[in-house]
């Protein structure tokens, strides 16, 4: 078991990076979880606050018992715990900054979602294959709502979907950057993290994840 790093600790949170590939909460046919495993390497039981998708990477939040969970669950919901995300993804979008606002189906019931967006950098790869071109898209995102697979949503409606998605994205194009540029995972993390601490906030920044570095832009 590989540790889980930790970026910040008081008496009721844990800030942690959250590896790609790793469910948070375990159940049937899950071997690893980051509740079972991160208990496991601190030695006590830990609490979840809020999720990250088990392909996204990043920056999460734990708490230490159940109160402290109850507070950090509240203040998750009331937004004062901000979070940004970048997302690499195979297309590009018309306008390079706005807001996605198109609802999103989950367990059957339509939802409001909305996503902030700002394309940070974009280039163009052509394949050695057969010499056609796909623009890569590199996307800063920030969520006023928090539904189930919403960035995934979000972008594939746009007709930019995540590099590696399995599930939402152009399986087509994920096969090309598979052989390609050897991408085999998602390609979204959650990068920055604000939180409200001792009457101020603070703010956790980390860069991307190895599987989401040099693939043709610029540093």
């Amino acid at each position: 078991m590989n540790l889980i790093p930790i970026l910040y600790e008081n008496d009721e949170i844990i800030v942690i990076n959250k590896p790609s590939g790793l469910a948070v909460q375990g159940g049937e046919n899950i071997s690893h979880s980051l509740d079972k495993d991160f208990s496991q390497q601190i030695g006590y039981k830990i609490f979840l606050v809020h999720r990250l998708d088990k392909d996204t990477a990043g920056l999460m939040i734990v708490a230490k018992n159940p109160k402290a969970a109850s507070k950090w669950t509240k203040l998750i919901a009331d937004k004062s715990v901000r979070k940004e995300y970048i997302a690499i993804c195979a297309g590009t979008l018309n306008q390079k900054k706005g807001v996605i606002k198109e609802e999103v189906v989950q367990h059957g019931e339509t939802k409001k979602a909305v996503t902030y967006y700002e394309v940070e950098q974009e280039a163009d790869y052509v394949c050695q294959a057969d010499g056609n071109k796909i623009t890569l898209s590199k996307i800063r995102l920030k969520l006023e709502t928090g539904r189930m697979h919403q960035i995934r949503i979000h972008l594939s409606k746009q007709n930019c979907p995540i590099a590696g998605d399995d599930q939402h994205g152009n399986f087509k194009i994920n096969k090309i950057l598979k052989k390609e540029l050897k991408i085999k995972k998602l390609l979204l993390a959650s990068v920055s993290l604000t939180i409200p601490i001792d009457g101020t906030e603070k703010t956790f920044d980390i860069d991307l994840p190895e599987h989401m570095l040099n693939l043709c832009f610029n540093s």
